[in-house]
């Protein structure tokens, strides 16, 4: 194959688009890293790379998804294998408590007659089988974001070479990969046989509150698929087990919203919207201790951002002439007085009544279940 002499990257110059630093420390003093999706497109580069112009590279440099930036990324080895060449890239996730930190990453590319891409899942990436997700069931686990910076790179080394292949097949896998996916939230969300290839960015941001949120809107996403009639949120674990034993609900049904209640209500508002339906039934399940919050129009429960619900369950408790002392916590105030039905019923109710109201037609019905850190049931609603 002839190689051009003028060398583009889609259309624009390299020098027009600034390297991303990744020694420079995120906003929390932690190290960022980068992407399995990241990793992904830099197999895909090397591989190719090796199999047009047969040339190993120890590092690449990908165009990262906002197109201002490209990311460098050493590569761990580039060889020869059955019809192409299959390239190992180690992800580092930077500080980030990632499960695919330090994962190896192999992306296989081969020559194909038919003109385009076609994405195919190797040994420890899943394979999407339940609706709702970003890709078609059917489809390899492998996002929107990741496969177009795979056709970027793609793009990028194809406009060197005179007589290109028509298309490409592009196989990424993972080593360990189906160990790896039973930590996450994969099996959960109906991906079945490995872990995802993720990012929106390329880069991975430490503990970043932007891609909790993300996945919040996921979960979402795959609770009220298929036309769901029942959908619970809970800010923790309360809510799994809840749906489990109560309600018989799958797992997937179940959406850990965190101290994110309020963006977990809007986004379902935005579902329900976009899909023109109603909810039948939202079930808010957790401790009061966060729950209650939400009565004051406390939308993020963390305790940085709203004070503690102890002044409301104690409001609560004289109207309904309950003299329940003073108490440090609404964990004590679970645990002294659980068998206070008229108290719970009415801390219940008054959750019910707001998330109503801020949920208006989107929900046919709110139901909220609350208990003790300890699983002990407060209310029968």
């Amino acid at each position: 194959m002839g190689r051009k002499q003028s060398a583009k990257r889609r259309d624009r110059t390299i020098a027009e688009v600034k390297p991303f630093d990744l020694s420079e420390p995120a906003a929390n003093g932690l190290r960022r890293g980068y992407t399995t999706g990241s990793c992904a497109t830099a197999g895909v580069k090397s591989a190719l790379w090796k199999l047009l112009y047969d040339e190993v590279l120890e590092e690449v440099e990908i165009l990262l998804p906002g197109q201002q930036e490209i990311l460098k990324l050493p590569i761990q080895s580039v060889e020869e294998t059955d019809g192409g060449m299959i390239a190992r890239v180690v992800k580092d996730a930077g500080d980030d408590p990632d499960q695919t930190h330090r994962a190896t990453i192999l992306v296989k590319v081969s020559a194909r007659e038919q003109t385009g891409i076609r994405f195919r899942a190797g040994r420890g990436v899943g394979i999407v089988r339940q609706a709702g997700l970003q890709v078609p069931v059917g489809e390899p686990a492998i996002n929107p974001v990741p496969r177009r910076m795979m056709q970027w790179a793609v793009e990028e080394v194809c406009a060197d070479v005179e007589s290109a292949p028509a298309g490409f097949e592009i196989e990424v896998g993972c080593e360990g990969g189906e160990e790896i996916a039973k930590r996450t939230f994969n099996p959960r969300l109906g991906i079945e046989g490995g872990i995802s290839i993720l990012g929106t960015t390329g880069i991975v941001e430490p503990k970043s509150m932007a891609s909790f949120k993300a996945s919040i809107e996921i979960y979402i996403n795959v609770a009220i698929a298929e036309n769901a009639q029942e959908v619970v949120f809970s800010p923790g674990n309360l809510g799994q087990r809840f749906a489990r034993e109560s309600l018989d609900l799958e797992l997937r049904q179940v959406v850990q919203t965190s101290n994110f209640v309020g963006f977990a209500l809007d986004h379902l508002k935005k579902k329900m919207a976009e899909e023109q339906r109603q909810l039948p039934v939202l079930w808010m399940v957790g401790h009061p201790g966060k729950l209650a919050k939400l009565i004051d129009n406390h939308w993020d429960t963390h305790s940085n951002a709203s004070p503690p619900a102890m002044e409301i369950i104690e409001r609560i408790a004289a109207e309904c002439s309950l003299e329940i002392g003073p108490l440090n916590t609404v964990e004590e105030a679970a645990v002294r007085y659980r068998e206070a039905t008229t108290l719970w019923a009415q801390v219940a109710e008054s959750i019910h009544e707001k998330v109503a109201d801020y949920m208006g037609d989107h929900v046919g019905e709110v139901r909220v279940r609350l208990f003790s850190m300890a699983g002990k049931r407060l209310n029968s609603a």
